[in-house]
């Protein structure tokens, strides 16, 4: 791997390094040491997750998708608009487009800087588990939305110490063995939802989570009433706008609209990552 072209996105602050490996130039010996190399902050490029574009039989493309610590992921909300405007960028398909996860395929839109991207069909569903943290009780809820998420209704995010309270959930032994993300929410007097979410893998708060985003759209729907479409507040400042239909107390027909801003083009030296 030498002079390895690359490009920088952002998903409403979620950002990633997107690189297209159709030729297979990223060695898979190599790969955890690139991805952990070059998402390094001030010491080299600076990423949440790095997306690697591959072929597929089954649709316009496959993705692989690694969190900043080389852990992979089978879903990602924020990065699969920034994957799909790649994409159509570089000329791998059209605006009406459909890749390969591991948690299923992703259909997607490009209408411009932004991206509409229809999720997994949210699954394991559960509302107010009882969890003990050092705080005391606290109930909770989970969904997974194409990777798990704990969701935490609150009156308010700014005082929350997401980095304490949110590791302490993302290893709660009740969601192991695979742990969880952990969002917290509050709904705003302008009618929209505001989040707060510490992501696993990354192991800290991001200014923005897709998944995290649908998990609390879903969740405040079902605690506090709120209706289809759904403007969720990330910590960027920047709004995802999450749709679904719920029929007999299942959701289903989930979409996540939102940017992917092409920051920047580059080639990665092998100092990036050694």
């Amino acid at each position: 791997m030498h002079n390895l072209p690359f490009a920088k996105m952002s998903g409403s602050g979620n950002d990633f390094i997107l690189i297209d490996n159709r030729g297979g130039w990223v060695t898979e010996s190599e790969l955890p040491a690139l991805i952990a190399g070059i998402c390094r902050r001030r010491l080299s490029v600076g990423a949440d997750g790095v997306i690697l574009i591959e072929t597929s039989d089954a649709a316009d493309f496959r993705w692989r998708f690694f969190n900043s610590d080389a852990s992979p992921a089978a879903m990602c909300g924020n990065g699969a608009r920034c994957a799909a405007r790649f994409a159509f960028l570089e000329g791998i398909c059209g605006r009406r487009l459909r890749f390969e996860t591991e948690a299923g395929l992703i259909e997607a839109r490009v209408d411009g800087v932004g991206v509409q991207v229809k999720m997994t069909e949210p699954r394991d569903f559960e509302l107010d588990i009882a969890v003990e943290l050092a705080s005391g009780a606290v109930a909770v809820s989970f969904v997974d939305t194409g990777v798990p998420h704990v969701v935490v209704l609150t009156e308010g995010i700014e005082g929350i110490d997401v980095a304490e309270r949110g590791r302490e959930i993302r290893f709660h032994p009740r969601f192991e063995p695979a742990g969880a993300n952990a969002n917290f929410i509050c709904p705003e007097p302008s009618g929209t939802i505001a989040i707060r979410t510490y992501e696993r893998g990354v192991e800290g708060e991001t200014l923005a989570c897709g998944t995290g985003a649908v998990a609390g759209a879903l969740v405040a729907a079902c605690k506090l009433g709120v209706v289809s479409p759904v403007r969720v507040r990330t910590r960027s400042g920047e709004f995802l706008t999450v749709h679904f239909e719920k029929n007999a107390g299942r959701f289903h027909d989930v979409y996540q609209e939102g940017d992917a801003r092409l920051i920047c083009r580059g080639v990665l030296e092998r100092e990036a990552w050694e």
